[in-house]
C-alpha cells in the first residue's frame, strides 16, 4: 500500500507548552524558531551546548538539568526528541503517542508523528518545504528548494510584477562597497519592486543590469571634478517621481549615512511629505580593508578605528576634522575620498607627531573584480599614489593593522 504524504500545517505555539529532550546541536538549531513562535519551552537534558545554555540563562527557555523521565510530556502540545539515548527516545516517543502530543524524532523520522520542514522567511511569508515521505529523504535537497523559493520571493522573480508588494515613496538603499552580492537582502528586494532607480556612480552597477526593461534608471552622475547633478536636483527628482505614485529607490554606494548625504535627502523628502525607508548598507570603510586582508581592529594592535572624509584638505578652512588629535591616536585611521589629498594629509599627520614610517594601504575598487592594493608609508604615500597611478574610488588605511595580514599588493 502506498505511503501517505505528510499533512502540512502551521502550529500556533504562543504560550503553549513545548518539551525539548536533549540540549545538543539539534536543539540548538531548532530552539530559536520555537522561541520566536512564543512557545513555553521546557528543555530536559543533563547537558547543553553553550548556545542553548545561553538561551536558558536569558530566560528564553526553562532548563531541567536531568535525563528524560516518564511524565515529562504531560500537558505538552509539541515535543522535539533529540537525545543521544535511543532507548530514552523510544520511551518518550511512546509517551507522546499516548498523550497525543505531536512529536519530532531527530534519530528516527519513521517513528515520528511530525516532521520539521526546511523553513525560511521573506517579508512576512514563511516558506516550509517537506519531502513526501520519510524514506529517501534528502535534507540538502529540501533545503536547496527552500532557499530557491525564498530567494525568488526576495528578489521578485517568483512574483508577477503587477502582484508585487509595492513600497510607497522612496527607499534610500545602501548598495554596499561595490560587489553586487554585498547588498542587503532587503535592498535587493526593494530594487526588484522599483519603478525608478536613481543611482550613484559608486553604487553596485551590476545590479542595475538585472532590472526589468520598464524600470527607469537615472544616473545621479555625482562624479568628482566632472559632470555633476546638484543635490537639490537629486532631491527634486526623488520627490517628483514619488508624487507620481512610483516606487523609487535611491541606490547609494556603501551606507546612506556614511558620507552619502542620505540625511539631506531624507530631510527633503520629509519636508515634501514623502514617506521614506532607509536601508543600511555595508560601509566601504570596513568592508574594503577586510576584502584586502586588512582588519581595522586587531587584538594587541588596534583597539579603535576612526573613519574620516578626505575630500577636504587639512589646511582648507572648510575642514571639520581635528587632524592634530587624529595624529595622536594609536588606532587605525580609515580615509574615504582622500586619494588626491593624501599627500597633504600625510604631511599634516607627521607634523603633529605621527611616525613617517606608519604603514599605509590604498585599496582601489575594493570588493570588485578590479580591486588592487598598494602599500606605502606616510613618508612615501604621496609619491606612491603618483607612480602607481592610484585612482578613486579608493579606501586608505593608516596604521599598524596594515601589516597584520598577508599583503595583497597587485
Amino acid at each position: 500500500m502506498a505511503e501517505h504524504p505528510a499533512y502540512p500545517v502551521g502550529l500556533r505555539l504562543t504560550g503553549r507548552r513545548v518539551v525539548v529532550l536533549g540540549g545538543g546541536q539539534v536543539a540548538q538549531r531548532r530552539l530559536p524558531a520555537l522561541i520566536a513562535a512564543g512557545a513555553d519551552i521546557h528543555l530536559v537534558s543533563p547537558e547543553a551546548t553553550p548556545s542553548v545554555e545561553a538561551m536558558a540563562d536569558a530566560g528564553e527557555i526553562t532548563w531541567m538539568k536531568r535525563p528524560y523521565a516518564e511524565g515529562d510530556l504531560a500537558d505538552a502540545w509539541y515535543a522535539l526528541i533529540a537525545t543521544s539515548d535511543l532507548e530514552a527516545n523510544r520511551r518518550a516517543s511512546a509517551e507522546a503517542e499516548t498523550h497525543r502530543v505531536w512529536c519530532v524524532r531527530s534519530d528516527d523520522a519513521d517513528a515520528a508523528t511530525a516532521w520539521t520542514p526546511a523553513t525560511g522567511t521573506s517579508e512576512g511569508v514563511t516558506v516550509a518545504v517537506l519531502t513526501t515521505s520519510a524514506r529517501g529523504r534528502d535534507p540538502r535537497h529540501t533545503a536547496a528548494i527552500r532557499d530557491a523559493v525564498v530567494e525568488g520571493l526576495r528578489d521578485g522573480t517568483l512574483v508577477a510584477p503587477h502582484h508585487r508588494t509595492r513600497t510607497p515613496g522612496v527607499a534610500l538603499v545602501g548598495g554596499g562597497p561595490g560587489d553586487p552580492d554585498l547588498i542587503t537582502v532587503r535592498g535587493r528586494r526593494l530594487l526588484a519592486e522599483a519603478d525608478v532607480v536613481i543611482a550613484d556612480r559608486l553604487g553596485p552597477r551590476d545590479l542595475l543590469a538585472e532590472l526589468p526593461p520598464h524600470v527607469e534608471v537615472i544616473d545621479a552622475a555625482k562624479i568628482p571634478y566632472g559632470r555633476f547633478m546638484a543635490q537639490e536636483a537629486i532631491n527634486n527628482a526623488l520627490i517628483e517621481h514619488a508624487k507620481q505614485g512610483k516606487s523609487v529607490v535611491r541606490l547609494k554606494g556603501g551606507d546612506p549615512y556614511v558620507f552619502g548625504r542620505g540625511m539631506e535627502e531624507l530631510q527633503a523628502l520629509a519636508e515634501a511629505g514623502i514617506p521614506c525607508t532607509v536601508v543600511p548598507g555595508i560601509s566601504s570603510s570596513i568592508s574594503v580593508p577586510g576584502a584586502a586582508g586588512i582588519p581595522v581592529t586587531h587584538r594587541g594592535v588596534a583597539h579603535e578605528f576612526t573613519v574620516v572624509s578626505g575630500h577636504v584638505a587639512p589646511d582648507d578652512e572648510r575642514s571639520l576634522v581635528d587632524w592634530p588629535s587624529l595624529a595622536k591616536l594609536t588606532g587605525t585611521l580609515v580615509i574615504l575620498m582622500g586619494v588626491d589629498k593624501i599627500g597633504r594629509i600625510a604631511e599634516t599627520l607627521v607634523a603633529h607627531g605621527k611616525s613617517p614610517d606608519t604603514p599605509v594601504a590604498l585599496v582601489q575598487e575594493g570588493t570588485t573584480a578590479a580591486q588592487r592594493r598598494v602599500d606605502a608609508t606616510l613618508a612615501t604615500v604621496a609619491e606612491t599614489v603618483r607612480t602607481e597611478d592610484v585612482k578613486p574610488p579608493a579606501v586608505i588605511v593608516i596604521g599598524d593593522v596594515v601589516t597584520v595580514g598577508p599583503s595583497a599588493t597587485a
